[in-house]
């Protein structure tokens, strides 16, 4: 599964599909704001990252304008992977409670990571369009994990994503009774069960909408469902 994974990653990362997408991600690593100024930016789609072998697949929105379109690493280098990490790394999901550069020795236990769209987005706002045209890389993704048993989705529109996948499969009709909030969860007859969290957006750790302990209580219900197994 590791070498399907890889040609995912590859996939995504040569990815040109979203004309607007590309030209903001080239344009904000052109211009860097005074603190990443001759910082060398990824500035491409930016790929999975975690466990080959994960049994829970986290769903983010988007990589950040100078976080993970600078490193090249989901959720690397700023304030919302900060919060991430080290509530991955409290729940024992993770090997260490930061990680800042993709080189920077950070493994994942159990976990991978994925977007609902590879891309940084203008004002971290996705398109509709663009959220389409990155689905094939989640409904790759899913594929590529056999062992997969929840899905944890980081804000409302992560959820809406992966439902919007599962009804293009037909495994849903309707996203409607699937609601979002955080600490919500959906059992689906013969799928991972879905886990909501509100998403570690300054906007909500800063406001205190969502606590550390918020977080990592849910990575650990996750964890839990995960090795309880089928």
């Amino acid at each position: 599964m590791a070498s399907s994974l890889a040609a995912i990653d590859e996939a995504v990362t040569g990815c040109r599909a979203c004309p607007r997408l590309v030209a903001h991600r080239e344009a904000v690593a052109a211009d860097p704001p005074a603190r990443h100024r001759g910082e060398a930016y990824w500035a491409r789609p930016v790929p999975n990252f975690g466990d080959p072998a994960a049994r829970i697949l986290l769903v983010g929105l988007a990589p950040a304008a100078h976080g993970a379109n600078r490193t090249g690493r989901m959720f690397t280098g700023d304030r919302s992977g900060d919060f991430l990490f080290d509530a991955l790394y409290r729940a024992g999901l993770a090997n260490q409670p930061h990680g800042r550069t993709r080189d920077d020795g950070l493994a994942l236990h159990d976990v991978l990571i994925t977007a609902a769209i590879h891309c940084a987005p203008p004002a971290n706002k996705p398109q509709r369009g663009e959220i389409d045209a990155c689905r094939p890389f989640l409904a790759e993704t899913w594929d590529a994990l056999p062992q997969l048993r929840v899905v944890v989705c980081l804000g409302a529109l992560a959820l809406d994503a992966l439902l919007r996948h599962h009804q293009q499969r037909g495994w849903v009709r309707a996203r409607a009774p699937y609601r979002f909030a955080h600490g919500a969860e959906h059992a689906l007859d013969g799928l991972p069960t879905i886990v909501c969290a509100y998403h570690p957006s300054q906007q909500n750790t800063f406001t205190g909408r969502l606590t550390k302990d918020m977080l990592t209580a849910v990575l650990e219900r996750a964890r839990a469902i995960a090795q309880r197994g089928p």
